[in-house]
């Protein structure tokens, strides 16, 4: 029996076929007229439905270049299943380069949203109903916030063994057993049963280069996971395997004034370790920052500037060996230094 055609917004897109589909959104207050594009490649053959999104923060653009690589990745062309690809869920946030709406609200703690709520409430709404309710699986990419850079990273319900199956197909050097946030995509898309995974990697507003090879291929490989995507013809070596950490915790500032780092993203601390200066900017007095446990950087601030209480380095626990740990961030930074597709 040949396969149905995939609906969506009343578009309909036959089975070996790919489209763009726009979901209308609520118009700027100027009556500029916005959408949601979304891409849809709807396969021949049966198989899972994933989304992949990206920039539901809207100052997170390293998915979106992910996605957009992901599009023209040639082995596309043989999907089994339907891939749902969005590259700017908050559309708004884009436009003015913020994290938030116009209404000042964060779009990852408004789901599962409302038809009749706030501007927040109704883009989530459509979210779940158009994307995540037509979905098995979906992976969501993130960046670091505004100023702070995060190591490559899958956050995720690692105790659902089909996501920590997936996670480990994403091939990161670091996971996190995260809790679930409250009204957050994750959240809402495991109320639905759809396994899903957070991609963590760069800063806000920049380009990273490794952090977006890294993104594509490990969807890539999660497409392969899931037998979406054939595996290739001559599998090359795993790339890393990946840590589950813990906990983690941030490293707040003590005291305010400029900040000087000695340390970098996916070096291994010690408790006790000098992770940077605090120094007055008047005078020849400093603080030092400590690490108070041992542990792998997975985060950081990148700026100088910083005032009392401000988080300034995100380290991760792992029961395993910290040797260990980053010698796979070493491993995992030279193999995504090349085209490892």
């Amino acid at each position: 029996m040949a396969r149905a055609d995939f609906t969506i917004a009343g578009i309909q897109v036959a089975p070996g076929s790919r489209a763009m589909v726009d979901l209308p959104l609520p118009k700027l207050y100027s009556h500029t007229d916005l959408s949601m594009p979304v891409h849809v490649i709807h396969g021949k053959r049966d198989g899972p439905r994933m989304f992949v999104s990206a920039a539901v923060h809207g100052d997170e653009v390293n998915g979106v270049e992910i996605i957009r690589q992901l599009l023209a990745h040639k082995s596309l062309r043989n999907v089994r299943g339907t891939l749902l690809a969005v590259p700017v869920v908050n559309v708004y946030g884009l436009i003015h380069e913020s994290r938030y709406l116009p209404d000042r609200r964060d779009l990852n703690r408004s789901f599962p949203g409302s038809e009749s709520g706030s501007l927040a409430a109704r883009l989530a709404h459509q979210f779940m109903i158009e994307i995540v309710g037509r979905c098995t699986h979906g992976i969501d990419l993130h960046t670091g916030a505004i100023h702070r850079a995060n190591l490559p990273q899958i956050r995720a319900n690692l105790d659902d063994p089909e996501t920590e199956r997936l996670a480990r197909a994403f091939e990161v050097p670091v996971m996190l057993n995260s809790a679930l946030r409250d009204n957050s995509l994750r959240q809402a898309a495991a109320a639905c049963g759809i396994p899903m995974l957070l991609y963590e990697a760069g800063e806000a507003l920049r380009y990273d280069a490794l952090s977006i090879r890294a993104g594509v291929h490990g969807v890539i490989q999660v497409m392969r996971a899931l037998e979406m995507l054939p595996q290739p013809s001559r599998r090359k070596k795993l790339v890393v395997d990946p840590f589950v950490a813990r906990t983690s915790s941030w490293i707040r500032a003590p005291e305010s004034g400029m900040l000087r780092t000695t340390i970098q993203l996916g070096a291994r601390v010690r408790s006790g370790e000098t992770l940077g200066y605090i120094n007055d900017v008047y005078s020849d007095k400093h603080m030092v920052v400590e690490a108070p446990f041992r542990g792998v950087v997975i985060g950081s601030i990148m700026k100088p500037a910083v005032h009392e209480g401000d988080a300034l380095f995100h380290i991760a626990r792992f029961k395993d060996d910290l040797s260990d740990v980053a010698e796979g961030v070493d491993n995992f930074q030279q193999a995504h230094g090349d085209d490892i597709d």
